[in-house]
C-alpha cells in the first residue's frame, strides 16, 4: 500500500472503475450470485456465451464488425473468476489514486479506457488466428502502473515477495514496478499459444502508460518554460 492524498471528494473515477468491475462480475455468471443463470451444464454454457459475448475474441477483431471493434472496451469490466477480479481491483486501488489526482479526473477516465483497449487489441492482433476469449482490466492498470512508475518512482510501497518470506516490507515504487515488469516479460516470452494470462497486454499496456506520461510530463515543462520566458519580457 502507499500513502495518497487526493483533491476534494477523492478518486472518483478509480473508485468508479472499480465499483463497475464489481457489480458486472456480480450479476455476471462467473459470480455464483445470480440464480437466473441455473446450475451445472446450464451456468456453464451461460458462462461461454457471456465471455463470448462481452469478451475479446482475437480471430474475430480483424472482420471489422461493430460488436467485434466493442468488445476490447466491454472486455475491460469482464473477469473471469473472484482472484482475477479481487487481484486487478488491488493494484487498481493502489496505484490508481494518485495517477488519477496528478492527470485530473476526466483525463485519467479516458487514458484507462484508451490504454485499456490499446493493450487488449495490440494482444488480439499479435495472436490473429485465436480463438481464445480474452477478458479483464489487467491491459489499462498496467498502464496505470507504467504512469505510476514515471510519475511517482521514489514513492514507497509496501509489497510481499516469496523470496522474502512473505513479510510486508516497504520499497520505493520504481523497484517494485520494474520488478513487475521484468517478470511479466519472463512469464510472455515462456507463455504457449493455448489459454492463459495475455502477459503481452500487461507489457503494451504498461509501456503505453509509461510513455503517455512521460510524454505529459515533458509537455508540461515545456509549457511552463515558454510561459516563465513571456512572463519574464514582459516585466519592466
Amino acid at each position: 500500500m502507499i500513502n495518497t492524498r487526493t483533491t476534494a471528494g477523492g478518486p472518483v473515477v478509480t473508485y468508479g472503475l472499480i465499483g463497475l468491475c464489481c457489480l458486472a462480475f456480480l450479476v455476471s455468471p462467473l459470480s455464483g450470485f445470480n440464480p437466473a443463470f441455473g446450475r451445472g451444464d446450464a451456468l456453464l454454457a451461460a458462462q461461454s456465451a457471456y465471455f463470448e459475448r462481452w469478451g475479446v475474441i482475437p480471430g474475430e477483431l480483424t472482420t471489422g464488425s461493430p460488436r467485434a471493434l466493442l468488445t476490447p472496451l466491454t472486455a475491460l469490466f469482464v473477469h473471469g473468476s473472484w482472484l482475477h477480479l479481487l487481484g486487478n481491483m488491488l493494484f487498481l486501488y493502489v496505484f490508481g489514486a494518485m495517477t488519477e489526482e496528478r492527470m485530473g479526473r476526466l483525463r485519467f477516465a479516458l487514458f484507462y479506457l484508451a490504454v485499456g483497449y490499446l493493450a487488449l487489441s495490440a494482444y488480439a492482433v499479435a495472436n490473429a488466428t485465436s480463438e481464445q476469449t480474452l477478458v479483464g482490466a489487467s491491459g489499462a492498470i498496467s498502464g496505470v502502473l507504467g504512469a505510476f512508475l514515471y510519475l511517482f518512482p521514489r514513492a514507497r510501497v509496501t509489497s510481499v515477495f516469496p523470496f522474502l518470506l512473505f513479510l510486508p516490507l516497504r520499497f520505493p515504487a520504481w523497484i517494485v514496478l520494474i520488478f513487475w515488469f521484468v517478470l511479466q516479460w519472463l512469464a510472455a516470452r515462456g507463455a504457449g499459444a493455448g489459454p492463459g494470462v495475455a502477459y503481452l497486454a500487461h507489457l503494451v499496456g504498461f509501456g503505453a502508460g509509461f510513455l503517455y506520461a512521460g510524454a505529459r510530463y515533458w509537455r508540461s515543462a515545456r509549457v511552463r518554460i515558454q510561459t516563465g520566458a513571456t512572463e519574464g519580457e514582459r516585466q519592466p
